[in-house]
Parts: C-alpha cells; sequence; structure tokens
C-alpha cells in the first residue's frame, strides 16, 4: 500500500536532519559548526476517507491539505 494521495500526487520524500554546535556570529560566536547529518523521511499525512464522485461513493487515500482545501467532496 503506496503513501500517495489520489488528488494531487503527494508523496514521501526524503532529506536531511542536521546537527550543529556552537553560537551564531551574528551572536557574538565563532560560528555554526555541523557535528552530525543524518537521512531523514518526510511522511505526507494521509487519510482514507469516503468521497463522492460522479453518483457512486468510494473509498480514497488523500492528503489532508486536499481535504481542508475542498478538493474533495464527502458524501
Amino acid at each position: 500500500m503506496s503513501r500517495v494521495c489520489e488528488i494531487c500526487g503527494k508523496h514521501t520524500s526524503f532529506g536531511r536532519s542536521i546537527a550543529r554546535r556552537g553560537l551564531a556570529k551574528r551572536k557574538g560566536g565563532i560560528g555554526k559548526k555541523t557535528t552530525g547529518i543524518t537521512k531523514r523521511v518526510f511522511k505526507p499525512n494521509i487519510q482514507r476517507i469516503r468521497v463522492a464522485e460522479g453518483g457512486t461513493v468510494r473509498r480514497k487515500r488523500v492528503c489532508a491539505a486536499c481535504i481542508r482545501a475542498g478538493k474533495v467532496r464527502k458524501p
């Protein structure tokens, strides 16, 4: 079961989590130093809801952003 919105196509994306230490230069320090970089995952908030389309009602996997934006019509 994939984690993809059936309306907008939003899916899992990847990035990095950067750990830093030190005090920023503008705050009087010598600058921030990177101490570690780890991979991380951004998952969309997918909900399984009942959607009315074309006179029928069926279940779809839709992200919360599409539900809030009114892109789907609930029965």
